[in-house]
């Protein structure tokens, strides 16, 4: 499936059905994507790609490099805060689309509904809430929900809440549609629900369906890059395997870089 193109990057050979109305999909001329899977909190991990990434631009120098960040920026690892820090310090110097995870969308949702908050904790928010300093016994408990809400509400920064306030549901780019966790088979791109788009896996993940446009998304862990027909899922599992994946894109081009390679 890869061939090494040079120390960093790795080439992804498209299936012989790897098509578009009939043609290799591509995007437009000038453009290329990092579009990077599921971070879950691993700042070391993130850190170490983004550094890859660089050498990779000073190595191939593009005219327009964009960071699509597939979301799931947070939970099960212990560097969530950290990680938006990063991200947004990321986004001063470089054009970035952030899009949303399901585990941000969790996140979100807590603030105003406390009844949200054990789902939460069981999909790994204990994590993050020790990252923003909110204290253990207060979370373990779970009938201190509205304690553990007004502690998050307090300890999350203004720019973090603008953050996550403002994260996409999907990108569109070329012919390809980035998005975190797929979309509905039956229903046209532009009418996807939220709940889909964050959440959906197997419907979308059976689905042979031709989608119009190539589907990337993360949210269903892989131990490699899966290349289907009409989809490309670089979710590695990096919290579990250390293995942080991004997808770059260029013209016809489709390569792989990740901190395996480093």
């Amino acid at each position: 499936m890869f061939a090494r193109r040079s120390d960093v990057r790795s080439i992804v050979w498209p299936h012989e059905k790897f098509l578009v109305c009939g043609r290799r999909p591509s995007l437009p001329a000038g453009l290329r994507v990092y579009a990077i899977g599921d971070i879950h909190g691993r700042l070391d991990l993130l850190n170490q790609l983004l550094s890859l990434i660089n050498a990779d631009v000073a190595q191939f120098p593009a005219i327009r490099p964009v960071y699509v960040f597939l979301g799931d920026y947070i939970d099960r690892g212990h560097w969530s805060r950290e990680t938006i820090d990063r991200l947004i310090e990321h986004a001063d110097e470089h054009e970035s689309v952030f899009l949303k995870g399901n585990h941000e969308s969790i996140a979100i949702s807590c603030l105003s509904d406390r009844t949200k908050i054990d789902h939460w904790l069981r999909l790994g928010g204990m994590e993050t809430l020790s990252s923003y300093g909110v204290a253990p016994d207060l979370f373990a408990n779970r009938k201190q929900a509205a304690g553990t809400q007004l502690a998050f509400h307090n300890a999350l920064p203004q720019s973090h809440f603008r953050f996550l306030r403002n994260l996409r549901e999907s990108f569109a780019s070329g012919d390809f549609f980035f998005v975190h966790a797929g979309v509905k088979p039956d229903v046209d791109l532009a009418h996807q629900t939220e709940k889909d788009l964050l959440w959906i896996r197997h419907e979308f993940l059976l689905s042979s369906r031709d989608f119009g446009k190539i589907i990337i998304h993360g949210h269903t862990p892989t131990e490699e890059i899966e290349l289907r027909s009409n989809r490309i899922n670089i979710d590695t599992g990096a919290f579990a395997t250390g293995r942080l994946t991004c997808l770059v894109i260029e013209g016809e081009t489709l390569s792989v870089i990740d901190t395996a390679s480093d």
